[in-house]
């Protein structure tokens, strides 16, 4: 077993994990860890705990120490200084005619360092650019492509529920999200209906789907043939939220029948499964509706 504790770098960041020393730490707690980019501050997520040493990356960078007065001064000071940063590193990016966009500029918390984030569509040579901001800021430069869900979790903002933006407040990492999941909730396909203010598929696409795909699984598939209370039928439609379907009940002289909506207890997939006979007082009876 190995001991760590969990380090966020922002609000809703990725956990990475550190050497916590013999530092007594806990939750909210803010440290000073060495990482591969150079010494940096942290936001303690999970307190000194011990797990499995396979689940812990090597080497293991350890915690500094607990971030002092001066330190959490000295972050407050420069992050005030980002907004100017980001006018002059604007302005620096259209002198030298580059076909990018920024998105934020971010001190480490003694200024020692100046990360540019920045979106783009294709690779961009900015060796140029940086050797310029050195100059004009006199410390570190570093040049951090990103995505454009990163762009919009750095950002923030609200979404269409009218709640700040998942990837901003609570989630800390990407899942994969597909068109296929936007089908299977039986979601209308309009882009500007499933996708988010990042202009990709919204996240939330993915957080009910597994309740969908067990509720689809009692019912028949849209354009199968099956045997219900009231005789055969074909599904057209399906509703997973009411676990019903909507069945076009076949004639014995194969023409169409009215339309029933039906639940599972009352559709056998089986069509040589005989169905019990129609009970009038049943309170599931289906409602039906006449061509």
């Amino acid at each position: 077993m190995v001991k760590v504790v969990g380090v966020a770098f922002r609000p809703a960041g990725k956990i990475y994990f550190f050497d916590p020393q013999e530092y007594e730490l806990k939750e909210g707690d803010y440290v000073i860890v060495e990482t591969s980019r150079g010494r940096e501050m942290g936001t303690v997520v999970f307190p000194p705990h011990e797990v499995e040493a396979k689940h812990v990356p090597e080497p293991l960078k350890p915690v500094i120490r607990p971030a002092t007065a001066w330190d959490l001064a000295s972050k407050d000071l420069w992050a005030h200084r980002e907004a100017e940063a980001k006018e002059i590193c604007k302005a620096k990016i259209k002198e030298h005619g580059l076909k990018m966009k920024l998105v934020k500029c971010e001190y480490n918390y003694d200024g020692s360092q100046l990360i540019v984030y920045f979106t783009a569509e294709k690779r961009v040579d900015f060796r140029a650019l940086v050797r310029d901001l050195a100059k004009t800021f006199h410390t570190r430069i570093e040049m951090r492509q990103i995505g454009d869900r990163d762009e919009a979790k750095m950002l923030s903002g609200y979404g269409r529920c009218g709640r700040e933006l998942c990837c901003a407040s609570w989630m800390r990492d990407f899942n994969p999200v597909s068109i296929k999941m936007a089908k299977l909730q039986s979601l209308p396909l309009n882009p500007s209906e499933i996708t988010g203010v990042c202009g990709k598929l919204l996240c939330c696409l993915a957080y009910e789907l597994r309740t969908y795909e067990e509720a689809k699984e009692k019912l028949p598939r849209v354009g199968s043939v099956v045997m219900t209370t009231y005789g055969r039928g074909k599904v057209l439609r399906v509703n997973v939220l009411k676990e019903t379907v909507l069945v076009r009940l076949i004639r014995e002289d194969g023409e169409e029948g009215d339309l029933v909506e039906l639940g599972p207890d009352m559709i056998y997939m089986d069509n040589k499964e005989k169905p019990p006979a129609n009970c009038e007082g049943c309170p599931h009876r289906a409602v039906t509706n006449k061509a």
